[in-house]
């Protein structure tokens, strides 16, 4: 058979029976064979967005998502998506056409060296340059994608070798010999971890995204309940663990709330748990002298890297708390954790009534996160909108997906595309502002075109509100390149699309907004109005 052909069936082997693109010439001969195989093709109307949608399926199925784009910009508009997937450990496989092997490094059309441009930001790339290596190569970058901390693997396809014939039998297992994911752990550093925890008077979970990859978020909770342990999370982390839990105190980080940031710096016993520690994290850290830090990620290279550790552990979350749960008791931390409830219930103040015109949006927010139905899942995207949403959703057995340590624009229609491809029966919604939906909402077409529904929320200012917001903060309120004028009316935007909208004004409008909104089985878009000054935090 073909490559191109040979291709397709490795996707078969490797159970994707969905994938996301934009095609081109370079990457036909591989088209028609997913065509002829059945696969389901998403089209999207850029190429980042299918970086993007591959990434909110992955993040729900755990698995490897692949997008697919062609040769030169359509390859190297997926670098940002590649980066964005890198910095969260988010699995997927990305297949890009290449001009003939013969022309690279001749400057030919739409030629670009994709496997170099994308280097900083894979795990492991491919140029597949002797066709009989295909089969090889795809169970390989599967492997590596899903296998340890994952991450994005880059495939580059040359369109002769897609068309070469060769003999194709699919691998049933890997062995890379530089490649050993540490995932059991060490048996003495666990011991070690457990002697902590017990020995510890004011312990707490900090509970990062890795729980989600290493799909140990259940076994997290367990730890918490039987040792009476309380949890904080990262942004990623959000969803772990439902908001009302009596052993949960919020997000940490320099937008974090402050029973939360207290934990973390009154704490005798910190366990970090895939949290790589980001900077907007360690923020919060700056009276941790003397405490005891066990730090459990499947990857080494994160565990001391921005905070230092007493304990370390290298090994897979869930084999790992697995371990530490046979070991656990149920400990007394009441006093620990009244003063925690003391922080938290001192921190809440009155909502700010906002002028005329406008919404709250931490009030929207709540209200929202109040309505959803269980397992709904929010894709917020960056900016004022995200530091919001993070804040304020409150989410009971439902998952939060985000962009972390990119903090990409754009990310949270198409992510949300995704997702709803995923999980078609769960209520998935995008939430982000009206500069961010600037740059994905032609993604409205996909949805239509495939079926896709998932509903979008446009907290809209006229304003860039972060950038905005540090001007004013720390530039004497210039402004500069941060007002929207001329943007389009987002209502009339949504109908062009043939999907139904909702404009808020003033909070006695939401709820019938979101009602609205959950009530259609399809598509939704809701415009809150917000002032153009409103604040991130209060």
């Amino acid at each position: 058979m073909t490559v191109a052909r040979a291709m397709a069936k490795a996707l078969k082997a490797e159970g994707i029976t969905t994938v996301f693109g934009y095609p081109g010439a370079a990457i036909c001969p591989f088209y028609d064979e997913l065509y002829k195989e059945g696969i389901r093709h998403i089209l999207v109307r850029h190429e980042v967005n299918a970086g993007h949608s591959a990434s909110g399926y992955a993040r729900m199925t755990g698995r490897p998502a692949v997008a697919v784009a062609t040769s030169g910009p359509g390859a190297t508009n997926l670098i940002t998506a590649i980066a964005t997937a890198h910095m969260d450990s988010i699995p997927m496989v990305l297949i890009t056409g290449q001009v003939s092997s013969d022309m690279i490094g001749r400057d030919v059309f739409q030629e670009a060296d994709i496997t170099g441009a994308a280097e900083p930001f894979v795990k492991h790339s491919y140029l597949v340059k002797d066709p009989e290596e295909t089969a090889t190569v795809f169970k390989n970058a599967f492997y590596i994608a899903g296998s340890g901390r994952p991450g994005p693997v880059l495939i580059d396809m040359p369109m002769d070798i897609q068309k070469a014939q060769i003999e194709f039998e699919y691998p049933d297992s890997v062995n890379i010999r530089s490649y050993k994911p540490n995932l059991d752990g060490n048996k003495l550093q666990i011991k070690r971890a457990a002697a902590a925890i017990a020995a510890s008077e004011r312990p707490l979970i900090c509970a990062g995204g890795g729980l989600f990859t290493a799909n140990a978020a259940g076994l997290m909770r367990e730890l918490a309940e039987r040792a009476n342990i309380p949890v904080v999370n990262t942004m990623m982390g959000l969803s772990s663990i439902p908001a009302s839990h009596p052993l949960f105190f919020g997000m940490i980080g320099m937008h974090g709330c402050r029973a939360a940031n207290y934990a973390i710096n009154n704490c005798d016993l910190l366990i970090l748990l895939g949290a790589r520690v980001g900077d907007r994290a360690v923020t919060a850290i700056n009276r941790l002298e003397g405490a005891t830090v066990i730090h459990i990620d499947v990857d080494p290279a994160e565990i001391g890297k921005n905070l230092p550790v007493t304990i370390p552990v290298v090994g897979d979350l869930k084999r790992i708390l697995t371990q530490l749960l046979q070991q656990a008791e149920n400990y007394d931390h009441y006093d620990w954790i009244q003063r925690l409830n003391g922080e938290k219930a001192s921190a809440e103040k009155p909502l700010q009534k906002p002028k005329d015109g406008c919404v709250n949006p931490k009030e929207f927010i709540t209200m929202l996160g109040k309505s959803l139905p269980d397992n709904s899942v929010i894709c917020a995207d960056v900016g004022q909108n995200q530091i919001w949403t993070c804040a304020n959703i409150n989410l009971e057995n439902g998952r939060l997906l985000t962009s972390g340590g990119m903090g990409t624009m754009g990310y949270s229609v198409p992510a949300a595309l995704g997702a709803k491809a995923a999980a078609p029966e769960k209520e998935v919604i995008a939430i982000c502002g009206d500069g961010s939906f600037q740059m994905q909402f032609m993604e409205l077409a996909t949805m239509r075109q495939h079926g896709i529904f998932a509903k979008v929320i446009v907290m809209v200012n006229n304003r860039l509100g972060m950038v905005r917001e540090v001007q004013t903060n720390a530039y004497g309120d210039r402004q500069t390149a941060v007002a929207l004028d001329g943007s389009p009316d987002l209502i009339k935007l949504a109908d062009a699309y043939g999907i139904p909208a909702a404009r808020v004004t003033d909070i006695s409008q939401a709820q019938s907004a979101i009602d609205a909104l959950l009530a259609t089985k399809e598509s939704y878009l809701i415009e809150v109005v917000v002032d153009e000054n409103e604040k991130t935090i209060l």
